[in-house]
């Protein structure tokens, strides 16, 4: 039986890794939703408004993702991410996504509550906020962009603020959720915890 899997979480609390590895191992398509953000996001910056930057959005705007990670388009992924006409515009790909024959796994900060609220699995992921803070550090610095982790920390920070405190689908966690801290996990583990609540929802639908 295919499901739809919905996976949120906060920025660096390992959500994108498990959501791949869950697709990867399942066969079904996976979409990181952040992605959608960051486009359009990155598109404000180079000057186009926030609506129209998500109605002209293609599947190429998505491709190049080292882009989309740079510190400048997070933060304005995260603003564009607070209005409520650039949330409406993507909602209906994101829907179209999670009904796709196969199965499929989506990852963000909304997908159990707003985006597929009847999602056959939804997890939030998390992490203390020094552990995610020190993994987007290491990631950034590998990619070559000259960060310390103080700005990272205070970047994350004032992300998490934005996303909690929106008005338009914040960021929390389903009250169906499975709830899996990964700040001492090994990615193995984070993944097979995942996967053993995946497989308790697979046997009850057998």
């Amino acid at each position: 039986m295919s499901l739809t899997i919905a996976i949120d979480g906060p920025a660096a609390s390992g959500k994108g890794t498990i959501a791949r590895a869950l697709a990867e191992r399942l066969g079904y398509a996976h979409l990181d939703t952040g992605l959608l953000y960051r486009a359009v996001g990155r598109k404000t910056l180079q000057g186009m408004s926030p609506l129209e930057a998500a109605n002209a959005l293609t599947a190429a705007d998505l491709g190049d993702a080292d882009a989309l990670r740079a510190p400048d388009v997070a933060q304005a992924a995260s603003r564009v991410a607070a209005m409520p006409e650039v949330r409406s515009a993507l909602v209906d790909f994101q829907r179209a996504f999670a009904r796709r024959m196969g199965g499929a796994v989506l990852d963000g900060r909304d997908i159990g509550t707003v985006i597929c609220p009847d999602a056959d699995v939804k997890l939030f992921v998390t992490a203390s906020d020094a552990v995610r803070a020190e993994r987007r550090f290491e990631e950034l610095r590998g990619k070559g962009h000259d960060v310390s982790l103080q700005e990272v920390a205070a970047d994350l920070a004032e992300r998490d603020r934005r996303d909690a405190a929106r008005t338009t689908a914040p960021l929390l966690a389903a009250k169906d959720a499975v709830q899996i801290d990964t700040s001492t996990m090994s990615i193995e583990t984070a993944v097979r915890t995942a996967l053993e609540a995946v497989q308790a929802v697979q046997a009850k639908t057998e």
